[in-house]
């Protein structure tokens, strides 16, 4: 395996870790920061404080590594299907499957620890710009920032989220590498190697527990929403209920993603290019399933955080009632909430789509052979290219689609169960601006995730396609 490949493959995980890594220590900074730019005489208030900020930041930390985790683990299961016969003929001339997965979980630390130092590196350059600009020592404006104080830029905190980022990268690379225990030295002579629709429905006990999870979550959301009707305690169950139905729609994706693939194929019209790339998404559960459950988990993100917030400040208006005066502090105490606390989650959105991105290049670098054969039946470069881009418009349309109906569905309900026992059943408020700047979002990553593997794929030469192997 050549170098070159080996970095187009780790690429988007160099890039995931660094994002995570600038994202955590970032924050840890920050928190820092706003904790020194305290008055020194508010010693006790000035630690409440920040202990409240690191536990906030220690619940969005959290939500980017796990999206981030299910971005590199399905980055990792790309690579083995893709390295197929190089693991097959590494394992004819004796190598176990343990061994195997140690040298890709190993490939994993190191990426993820590159990525790490990186994103220090960055964050604490934008950290230290930050102090810069704002004890007004560039550009000589305004300071918002006391001038004197000594603002750390290091905290001991910052080692452990590097260190964590780095683990969880690794961790999530030996995940995302079990399947090398099931290829033969047989396999040798094939190239990249998919499970079926037959062989991914055949995963039986995979399935059985996803449809646990979704059917506990079900009955915990539902007795949730009977609970907000007598007390707010409620939002606890419906904490579990979120949290388990999801977790089943992410491990059962490989069952819950080819239908509404299928779906939004009907989008791309009958002609042979949209045929065929309604067909690709389909073909491989497995692998459509991988490249879409990420975005998914960041926009239902994004749209529960909107939702809940929206609607908690509708409710709340309607349950205590407030002078005009105070129903403008609220809107603007809440516009300022929501808006910070979507920017953070829209972080992990970000991180998804690069996985998007990612996964979709891989599966072009593996499918030489199939798109050579479609060029040598006389597709033009002009419809291979439009073919990559449908498929990459069908899977971002049916991420988006489940992603915002989950959000609004687990926003609404969250509110709900706070202020069930003062309104009864209310119905949900939906920030119109955010979902249609998610729904931009979702259209600019169509257009974006599919220019480097539709250029790639025009590239090939079908003769050179055919005779690889």
């Amino acid at each position: 395996m050549n170098t070159g490949s080996t970095l187009r493959e780790h690429a988007a995980t160099i890039i995931v870790t660094a994002l995570s890594s600038l994202f955590a220590v970032t924050l840890i900074l920050t928190t820092g920061l706003m904790t020194a730019a305290i008055d020194p005489a508010l010693a006790e208030e000035s630690a409440t404080f920040k202990a409240t900020l690191l536990i906030v930041s220690a619940i969005f930390i959290m939500i980017a590594l796990y999206v981030g985790a299910i971005v590199t683990a399905n980055t990792f299961a790309t690579i083995i299907a893709g390295r197929t016969r190089t693991i097959a003929l590494l394992r004819l001339v004796g190598a176990t499957s343990a061994r195997v997965r140690t040298r890709v979980a190993a490939e994993g630390l190191l990426m993820g620890t590159i990525g790490s130092v990186i994103g220090l590196i960055l964050a604490t350059g934008l950290v230290a710009g930050a102090i810069q600009w704002g004890t007004g020592a560039w550009g000589g404006g305004p300071a918002i920032l006391p001038a004197g104080r000594d603002y750390p830029l290091f905290d001991p905190l910052v080692i452990g989220a590097v260190a964590t980022v780095a683990l969880t990268t690794w961790v999530a690379a030996w995940a995302g590498s079990r399947r090398v225990g099931a290829v033969s030295p047989i396999a040798a002579t094939g190239a990249a190697v998919e499970l079926t629709p037959e062989q991914a429905k055949g995963r039986t006990g995979r399935t059985v527990i996803s449809i646990l999870f979704l059917a506990g979550g079900a009955v915990l959301l539902a007795l949730g929403l009977l609970l907000s009707l007598g007390s707010p305690l409620a939002i606890l169950v419906s904490f579990f209920g979120g949290l388990f139905s999801f977790t089943g729609i992410a491990i059962g994706a490989h069952f819950v993603m080819p239908p509404l693939l299928k779906l939004t194929g009907r989008l791309l019209g009958r002609g042979p290019v949209g045929s065929i790339a309604a067909g690709n998404a389909v073909r491989f559960p497995e692998r459509s399933a991988r490249s879409t459950i990420g975005l998914v988990i960041g926009v239902t993100l994004v749209t529960m955080f909107a939702v809940a917030l929206e609607s908690y400040k509708d409710m709340a208006l309607q349950a205590f009632g407030a002078a005009q005066q105070d129903i403008e502090v609220l809107n603007q105490t809440m516009a300022i909430t929501t808006g910070v606390l979507v920017g953070l989650v829209g972080f992990s959105a970000i991180i998804a789509a690069i996985g998007l991105v990612n996964t979709l290049s891989l599966s072009v670098l593996q499918r030489t052979r199939e798109l050579g054969l479609l060029r040598a039946l006389g597709f033009t470069s002009g419809q291979v290219r439009r073919m990559v881009i449908a498929e990459s418009v069908q899977m971002v349309v049916a991420s988006l689609g489940l992603g915002l109906v989950l959000g609004v569905l687990y926003g609404w309900i969250a509110a709900q169960s706070l202020f069930g026992a003062s309104l009864g059943l209310a119905a949900p408020s939906i920030p119109l601006p955010i979902v249609a700047g998610v729904a931009g979002f979702g259209v600019l990553l169509a257009i974006g995730a599919a220019v480097v593997p539709a250029q790639r794929a025009i590239r090939i030469s079908p003769v050179a396609a055919l005779a690889a192997a």
